[in-house]
């Protein structure tokens, strides 16, 4: 039984750089999937799959949020947290452009651009996470205090 070969993304350079400690898992990726796959996938959770949204003000101005997989964000919450008008998801080109990655393999780790990231206060009480690692079908776990040290995000409510 050969052992499966995970290509080495940004992401993952970043985790190794900067010693977080994780274990990557790879699973089989489906279009528009989700977070759901990815649980399945790998037997965990989906409040505990973590996605990376881009979203932007109406500025233009992009910046990250990390979410519950079985969760959603409330854009009017989110604007009210910020001070903005209004926020919106990035369409996934303008999201490429931004982090380097394609849609489904988002990874707040080792982006294109320095981004403001954001992370819904209750991922950070959980015991572990599984967040992208910059590939589609590609999940690094960690303990959620790696994301405090290493994104240095600023916490929000705004999960439904």
């Amino acid at each position: 039984m050969g052992k499966e070969k995970i290509p080495v993304t940004t992401a993952i350079r970043e985790l190794r750089e900067r010693g977080v400690d994780h274990v990557l898992h790879s699973y089989h990726y489906e279009e528009k999937g989700g977070t759901e796959v990815a649980a399945k996938g790998l037997n965990v959770d989906e409040h505990a799959v973590i996605k990376t949204l881009v979203m932007e003000d109406e500025k233009g101005d992009p910046f990250l949020i990390l979410m519950h997989g079985d969760r959603q964000v409330s854009t009017k919450a989110l604007a009210r947290e910020l001070m903005v008008k209004m926020v919106r998801s990035c369409a996934p080109e303008v999201a490429t452009r931004h982090t380097g990655y394609v849609v489904g393999g988002i990874s707040p780790f080792g982006t294109k651009k320095s981004l403001t990231t954001y992370v819904e206060e209750s991922i950070l009480s959980l015991p572990m996470v599984y967040i992208n690692a910059g590939k589609r079908g590609l999940l690094a776990e960690m303990p959620p205090g790696e994301l405090i040290r290493i994104l240095n995000p600023k916490t929000v409510n705004v999960g439904i």
